[in-house]
This record gives C-alpha cells, structure tokens and sequence, in this order.
C-alpha cells in the first residue's frame, strides 16, 4: 500500500530521488531552464514536503510551495521502479489536498515539455496550461499550468 506524508527532504532516501530528479532535469536542460529548488530550500517553513513509500521504501517525493495568494507544486518525481503504481498520483492528490487545507485557492507549477508523463499527469489531475507566472519568464522549454481549487 502507497502512504503519502509529510517528510524531511534532507532525510536520505527522499535526497537521492531529489538528487536523481536534478541530475534528469540537468541531462535535459541548460542550467538556465532548470527551475527545481535545491534540496536545502524544500526544508524551508513555506514548503510542504510529502514522500510517499510502500513499507519504509521511499517511493516518490513532491513538495508544496505557500505563495502569496497560490500554492506552488514542486519538487515531483517517482523513482523508476514505482513507475505506473499510482504514485505521482497519490503525492499530488495529498499536495491538493494540503493547499485546501491552507486556503489556497490555485495551484501553479512549472515542468518541462519534455516531461511527457508529467505533463499528461497534470492534465488528467485537471491543471490548464498558462503563461509564466511569479518570477518566471518564458524560456521556450517550460510548460506552466494552473488548476483552481476552489
């Protein structure tokens, strides 16, 4: 069985994934379009951090951001063996979930138009592309999206 929750990004098995997701993301991208937080910064009091695990195996990592008005989703990545369990699933239910709970009534989120499956991800969790949002400038390779909470 999944079980999301709450979780220390610095903790060792959600670090490697975020490692592993940085380490994807910068084989992809130039620096520049690169816009994950480091791993430090996902410790931060603005940010929720959930990992989601089957026994005490970290599965996959996501993280919400507390904005001014909106929530943020970052952070998101499933390690490859958890591919097609539900997982992403399951973390952005409980990142919703969490936003409600905060009063935030948006999501936005940045992610890459190379990320197929995270983008149809989105798409079926109802998130709509839009433009650039807080401090980010269209760059040519990122997809930004938004989904109304309320």
């Amino acid at each position: 069985m999944i079980v999301v929750e709450p979780a220390n990004p610095l903790d060792d098995q959600p670090a490697a994934l975020l490692a592993e997701a940085q380490a994807l993301q910068a084989a992809i991208y130039p620096p520049e379009n690169n816009h994950a937080l480091p791993t430090e910064a996902l410790a931060a009091p603005d940010i929720r951090f959930f990992a989601a695990r089957e026994g005490d195996r970290v599965l996959g990592v996501g993280a919400l951001a507390l904005r001014n008005g909106y929530g943020e989703v970052k952070a998101m990545f499933t390690s490859d063996a958890a591919r097609g369990k539900g997982v992403a699933a399951a973390l952005l239910r409980m990142i919703e979930d969490t936003a409600r709970d905060e009063g935030l009534p948006h999501l936005y989120l940045e992610t890459g138009d190379e990320l197929e499956a995270a983008v149809r991800l989105y798409d079926r969790f109802g998130f709509a592309r839009c433009g650039p949002f807080g401090d980010y400038v269209e760059d040519g390779s990122s997809v930004f999206m938004t989904k109304d909470l309320i």
